[in-house]
């Protein structure tokens, strides 16, 4: 009988301005349960915080994935998400036999060793524990990429937006100009490159 390998797929930072887009796969240890596991947007900072630790301790193998505000530029942010999940899904050190992701849309799995199978769930971090546990995963290591960026951009205030385009973000472009790390195609940004 062979073994098989589920991953969760999820990722984080479609919507922001700056930043790169995350993904993260994780396969989950029936024999080391996780309480509190569920899609980051509906968890405060802080319980991620204390359940990403968790999900690096207990899965039998997890990975990151990431594009880069250029890759995104290039190809559009559906297509740069779905190489970042694909570049999460390879970097596992399990071969997942199976893979489940959040959305409607798979990346490009052609090639990967053992896999069998794939589905795209909808709303499927609030409904399935490994990719509960991947959003979890790809949230907390966005917010901390963009907390670093901040040190490098302070004008801008990442580490409190993370890169959205909140009121105080768009104000600070205006007055900043445009970063390195902005995402050039998304409208609010192009607008100020004109």
């Amino acid at each position: 009988m062979s073994v098989e390998w589920v991953a969760g797929v999820d990722e984080a930072g479609r919507g922001p301005l700056a930043g790169p887009v995350v993904a993260a796969a994780v396969i989950l240890d029936p024999a080391q349960p996780i309480v509190g596991l569920a899609d980051s947007k509906a968890l405060s900072a802080e319980a991620r915080e204390r359940l990403a630790p968790l999900v690096r301790a207990r899965s039998l193998a997890w990975a990151i994935g990431v594009a880069s505000p250029a890759e995104i530029d290039s190809i559009n942010i559906l297509q740069a998400t779905l190489l970042a999940m694909r570049r999460a899904i390879v970097g596992l050190s399990l071969r997942p036999t199976r893979v489940l992701i959040d959305g409607n849309r798979l990346p490009k799995l052609e090639g990967i060793a053992g896999l069998t199978s794939a589905e795209a769930i909808a709303k499927g971090d609030a409904k399935v524990a490994a990719i509960s546990a991947a959003s979890i995963l790809a949230k907390t290591v966005r917010d901390h990429v963009m907390v670093q960026l901040d040190r490098r951009h302070p004008e801008y205030g990442f580490a409190i937006h993370k890169g959205y385009p909140t009121a105080a973000h768009l104000a600070a472009l205006r007055a900043a100009g445009v970063s390195s790390v902005h995402r050039r195609s998304f409208g609010p940004v192009r607008s100020l490159l004109r």
